[in-house]
């Protein structure tokens, strides 16, 4: 690949301008009426998902043509543009995008070409995708997963067991995919994906979490309970994981570490998670733009005081650095680089902290009326929060980012 091919270009054609405005009235016209609605409901927004899947945006062609974009920026103006609409009801459109990756990530072409579809369905028969790694004592410390996956020879399953939390769709989606331990001697290394199958025994849907923002994301525990599936549903299959053990046996004789199938998955994601954070600041930004313009106090609107101006520039100058960064690393990753200095937790790490930083200066900005449900900066904040969270903390980004640019073993 020569020096030219490998320069960043943010300058978007016509193709992304369409896209961009497609998916922006999308988001205005059907998820924003929808939002508040939902998000008292505390419930998965079926409708707007189902009118996502009837204009094209919830569906396999959709995810993949931004998946193969070869500029790697269909993600990214995807989700910033959603997110924009609705956190929750965008995090519902998107949301099996994650077990797909999860596939995508670890799985063969003839696993992808028969699982991915099975997770859309089609407009009038929806189906959902899960992406389940996460335990109640394996969080950020994936090491800790007891989740067992173990094979019957004579029958050619794999039976797992175990107990997987915070599942976005967990246990309403017709096709779970599974991070499950098959060596532990091997820690991180002895781990393994599987797909779990429509209507599978034994698979069930255990707490369904109530929660402080991103309320219409459907969030729960999966309880596996002895659940058979077949050889086949390995991600991979039997032969890459042998010889993946092998080598990682050898590799812990000789102290070398590598990651594992959820790291697979998170770091093809997190560029963009860091997009669907964008977002929401952007929303939150222009809100409170709009309303300082217009509010009054002491006989002039109040974007006239160097307070409220200067917070707003601040709040613009973070949000374009944020999507910055998150086009940055999504051109890296569709260009097959490295991310020599973790450019995927950066732009995570960063765009997530301003979300919250931004929906927090716009509940200021608006005062009184930002505490209330009456504006949706609110909701914007609550929504917010998760970024510094899921899909690792901020504390997990900046752990990476200083072992990328360090090379040391910080812990």
């Amino acid at each position: 690949m020569s020096d030219e091919a490998l320069k960043p270009d943010f300058e978007l054609g016509p193709d992304h301008l369409e896209l961009q405005g497609w998916l922006h009235t999308f988001a205005a016209e059907v998820i924003r009426p929808a939002a508040s609605e939902w998000d008292e409901k505390e419930e998965f927004p079926w409708p707007v998902v189902e009118e996502a899947a009837k204009v094209g945006i919830y569906s396999v062609d959709f995810i993949a043509t931004q998946a193969f974009d070869p500029t790697g920026l269909g993600f990214p103006i995807t989700m910033e543009e959603l997110f924009w609409g609705d956190a929750g009801i965008g995090l519902s459109i998107v949301g099996t995008a994650l077990a797909a990756a999860g596939v995508r990530a670890n799985g063969t072409d003839e696993q992808v070409g028969e699982w991915v579809p099975a997770m859309y369905g089609t407009p009038g028969d929806l189906k959902l995708g899960a992406f389940c790694s996460s335990e109640p004592d394996a969080g950020s410390d994936v090491g800790a997963m007891r989740t067992r996956a173990v094979y019957d020879e004579a029958t050619d399953e794999w039976v797992l067991t175990g107990t997987k939390t915070w599942a976005t769709n967990g246990g309403i989606a017709d096709v779970h995919v599974i991070t499950a331990v098959v060596d532990p001697d091997l820690r991180t290394r002895g781990q393994a994906s599987f797909v779990v199958p429509p209507g599978t025994k034994g698979l069930s849907q255990g707490q369904k979490f109530h929660k402080h923002g991103i309320r219409a994301s459907h969030t729960a525990e999966v309880v596996l309970d002895q659940v058979r599936i077949p050889g086949r549903c390995l991600l991979g299959g039997k032969e890459r994981l042998d010889a993946r053990l092998a080598r990682a046996r050898e590799g812990a004789r000789a102290g070398e570490t590598r990651s594992n199938a959820s790291m697979a998955t998170f770091e093809r994601t997190r560029p963009a998670v860091g997009a669907q954070a964008v977002g929401i600041a952007r929303a939150a930004y222009e809100v409170a733009l709009d309303y300082a313009k217009t509010r009054e106090q002491f006989g002039k609107a109040i974007i006239e005081n160097q307070g409220v101006a200067f917070a707003l520039a601040d709040m613009k100058v973070a949000i374009d650095a944020s999507r910055l960064l998150v086009w940055r690393a999504a051109q890296i990753a569709r260009q097959g680089r490295p991310f020599n200095a973790a450019e995927g937790s950066q732009s995570k790490l960063f765009a997530g902290e301003t979300a919250v930083k931004v929906t927090g200066q716009a509940m200021q900005i608006l005062g009184g009326n930002g505490f209330t449900r009456e504006y949706p900066v609110e909701r914007m904040a609550r929504d917010a929060k998760i970024y510094t969270i899921f899909e690792g903390t901020s504390e997990i980004q900046r752990l990476v980012i200083a072992r990328a640019i360090s090379g040391a073993p910080i812990r």
